[in-house]
């Protein structure tokens, strides 16, 4: 399992099926997902958490719905897909939930901690990768497409100092999870950066990993 993890603006989604075709021509099943939203449930969930018109929501309540739709998408698609052996690719993972309610909404809290282990059912990803820019340029380029922005999008500038340096500590603190990539690159860089990344870190075990079985790509058409 390879989750894909950064800011916003970061070009995570984009990031993760270039990434997940890569794999695909070296001859892996691929299963692309993503958090939240990666199951029917997970799509209300989403449409509820990032929908900038909706209703004002409290930071535990933020965090209880991230961790319904991991729960969700953990039981549902990500263990099963690695169970068949593919490869799982995942745009964004608990980490995100660290990031973001953990350290952006001030939550990170033995209870908040023992919440996303639940939510997780155990899972972790093999490799973190962590698509690093500054704020106001994944800002800059979320906010380019005003019908793209969501409600997290239009938190305060200190939020999202708070997300990015908690996913810098977090990789700095456990440098073998995780693989920093300069998101602030070209698309094409950044997805060079990636793929060496993940041939260095996973190329043994990509190696042997089983070929059985076909592709299967969750495809929510969200750039």
């Amino acid at each position: 399992m390879i989750a894909l993890e950064g800011p916003e603006g970061a070009g995570k989604t984009t990031q993760a099926r270039l990434l997940a075709n890569r794999l695909r021509g070296a001859g892996h099943p691929v299963v692309v997902s993503r958090e939240p939203g990666g199951t029917a449930v997970g799509r209300e969930l989403r449409r509820l958490v990032l929908d900038p018109a909706g209703c004002a929501i409290l930071p535990e309540t933020e965090a209880l719905l991230y961790a319904a739709d991991r729960s969700e998408h953990v039981g549902r698609v990500l263990w099963p897909a690695l169970e068949t052996g593919a490869v799982v690719v995942c745009d964004r993972f608990v980490d995100s939930s660290f990031a973001y309610q953990g350290a952006g909404r001030g939550l990170d809290g033995e209870d908040f901690r023992a919440l996303q282990r639940f939510a997780s059912h155990g899972l972790e990803p093999d490799l973190r990768l962590l698509l690093d820019l500054p704020v106001r340029i994944g800002l800059r380029r979320r906010f380019a497409d005003a019908n793209g922005v969501n409600r997290l999008d239009a938190a305060d500038i200190a939020f999202h100092e708070r997300v990015r340096a908690a996913y810098r500590s977090a990789a700095t603190a456990s440098p073998a999870a995780w693989a920093v990539v300069d998101a602030a690159a070209t698309p094409a860089d950044v997805a060079r950066q990636i793929e060496s990344a993940v041939w260095e870190r996973l190329g043994p075990r990509l190696t042997i990993a089983s070929t059985k079985g076909t592709s299967a790509i969750v495809d929510d058409g969200v750039r």
